[in-house]
């Protein structure tokens, strides 16, 4: 299997694709779909990056694929539900390169389909413990929960921060909830898969938690670099980059309004500056995550293949996402 993430990943994949799609497929059969094909194409797109991190704790605790595969699709179902209803709030018309759910079914029926979706993932990890049906359900609470924490439209966001509304941890929020959240049930599913204490259960959470924190600040990250690149930043893009550029860059602030109320795009020279230190700071950040993350694994799982490659994990998922 190697001893990289990735080569467990390319390895691991092909089997939960399957087992995902079975499980879309049942769904899909009894929903009046109009492009189910297309829509079946868009779900499957995914990376199935969370539901491989559920298997990988699964074999490092000496767990089976049986045990870990319906708790890694559920997680994988939860991440195409989010996807759903983020791409018809932001009105995103392309996942990819595939189109959005809601441009192939209308924005009603996509939402429906993300809350079966939601619904069906509940109830399969209910019919397995209650455990797993409470993981699972406080997982798609708090990513809701997450989902109104980001940023609004611009003008809107410019009076948020005007009024101080925007001040305190809002960024540390935001990457825990939207991302950190899902990463760290799938790896507390995996845990639950091979019947692991409550406290296995906890660590494997935080481990997973602090990569998907680190994952989310990575994607900024990239965002950060490729306006860099550009030499500007529309208003829509200032926003959802705002609560990372007010976490890092706090005395970006007035450059920040001025963006989001729609002055030049460009990106005056010491904006460029701003925007570099941002960038070295996030990846200090991802570091310290990515350390944090495997300071929870020390002494609580098993030596071998799967605990080093556990250990690995992190490095080496931030460095699959800078290559895609």
């Amino acid at each position: 299997m190697g001893n990289s993430f990735q080569d467990y990943w390319q390895a691991r994949k092909p089997v939960l694709d399957e087992a995902f799609q079975r499980e879309i497929s049942r769904l899909l059969e009894n929903m009046p779909s109009r492009q189910t094909a297309a829509l079946m194409a868009t779900l499957m797109a995914g990376k199935k990056i969370r539901g491989c991190l559920s298997c990988l704790v699964s074999d490092a605790l000496g767990g089976t694929l049986a045990g870990a595969l319906p708790r890694a699709v559920a997680v994988e179902m939860i991440q195409a539900a989010t996807l759903i209803h983020d791409d018809f709030v932001d009105q995103d018309a392309m996942r990819g390169k595939r189109p959005a759910a809601w441009t192939l079914e209308g924005g009603r029926r996509a939402v429906l389909i993300g809350d079966v979706i939601f619904a069906t993932a509940i109830k399969r990890m209910n019919d397995l413990s209650r455990a797993d049906g409470l993981a699972v359900s406080q997982a798609i609470a708090q990513v809701a929960r997450g989902a109104l924490h980001e940023p609004l439209e611009p003008f809107i966001l410019a009076e948020e921060i005007e009024s101080g509304r925007m001040e305190g941890p809002v960024y540390e929020k935001i990457i825990r909830l939207k991302t950190g959240i899902l990463f760290g049930t799938a790896c507390h599913l995996g845990a639950l898969a091979t019947q692991a204490n409550g406290r296995v259960g906890e660590i494997s959470f935080r481990y997973g938690m602090s990569i998907g924190e680190a994952y989310q600040i990575a994607d900024d990250c990239k965002e950060v670099e490729h306006h860099l690149v550009r030499g500007s930043i529309d208003p829509g893009q200032m926003a959802a980059l705002t609560p990372a550029l007010l976490y890092f860059v706090p005395d970006m602030r007035p450059h920040i309004l001025a963006h989001l109320q729609g002055e030049s795009p460009n990106l005056s020279a010491s904006e460029a500056e701003f925007f570099r230190m941002a960038e070295k700071l996030m990846k200090g950040e991802i570091e310290k995550r990515l350390q944090a993350s495997i300071s929870e694994m020390a002494g609580n799982f098993p030596e071998g293949e799967f605990g080093e490659m556990m250990r690995q994990a992190p490095w080496d998922l931030i460095r699959m996402f800078n290559e895609s």
